[in-house]
């Protein structure tokens, strides 16, 4: 996967996330919609064909996207660890 910055500014952020999928997305935009400071986040899929989506966040008062964004995929990487070794044990 490989991200290009689309447009940043104090309180928003638009990335494209090359290689990605619909799924990546929804889990994304899922977390980042957790977050309270959070006032939007969606992702598109310009083109079916091409799998490059672009996620866009705004955030509210002073809180910065990148840290929202930061912070929900580690969210998304201790989930993803906590079902491994769940996994491995039932397995």
């Amino acid at each position: 996967m490989k991200v290009k910055i689309l447009k940043k500014s104090a309180n928003e952020l638009k990335i494209e996330i090359q290689g990605s999928s619909h799924g990546f997305c929804n889990l994304i935009q899922k977390k980042l919609l957790e977050d309270e400071t959070v006032d939007f986040a969606g992702y598109d899929v310009p083109h079916p064909l091409a799998s490059s989506p672009i996620i866009y966040l705004r955030m509210k008062g002073d809180a910065k996207p990148e840290d929202a964004l930061v912070a929900a995929v580690a969210k998304i990487r201790k989930a993803n660890e906590a079902f491994g070794k769940e996994l491995e044990n039932v397995l």
